[in-house]
């Protein structure tokens, strides 16, 4: 997965400011850490397609407050352009929402990534705001974006 990241850009728009370029093993075993236990501080998601790896998503879970934070969507570069992100987001949102305890799912998206953000307000996502240049990137400042979705949101209104 590193590999999906070339840049610091690229990693950057995945993983938030607090990732160091290049992502490493390190960096990556501290996230599976934080899967354990019986209510851990984030779940990982992987979409395999064919035996690969084709997509990868986490959710940060703050089980006093019953809010999910969806972060670290990729679709890896090799499947990127054939319709995967809806479907495997769609099963990551049926997920969170299958646990009574989670009653919002949200997620920060930076401005520019307007694909994206077309997923997402596909999925059902609200546009809640935007906290302008809110991450520096070199020379560069981003501008994020939050979206939510509340259980109340889904069709059914229980997240099946």
């Amino acid at each position: 997965m590193p590999a999906w990241f070339p840049t610091l850009q690229s990693l950057i728009q995945w993983g938030g400011p607090d990732v160091r370029f290049p992502l490493d093993n390190g960096q990556i075993e501290a996230m599976v850490a934080e899967t354990a236990g019986l209510q851990p501080k984030r779940w990982i998601f992987s979409g395999l397609v064919r035996g690969g790896v084709a997509g990868h998503a986490q959710v940060a879970l703050d089980w006093q407050n019953g809010v999910a934070r969806l972060s670290r969507v990729a679709v890896n570069p090799v499947f990127r352009g054939q319709g995967l992100a809806r479907p495997f987001l769609t099963l990551v949102i049926q997920r969170v929402f299958a646990v009574p305890a989670f009653e919002r799912l949200e997620l920060n998206v930076y401005t520019f990534n307007r694909a994206a953000i077309r997923i997402y307000l596909s999925l059902g996502f609200i546009d809640e705001g935007v906290r302008r240049s809110s991450v520096k990137v070199g020379d560069e400042r981003w501008d994020t974006a939050i979206y939510g979705l509340l259980r109340s949101d889904l069709p059914n209104g229980h997240g099946q």
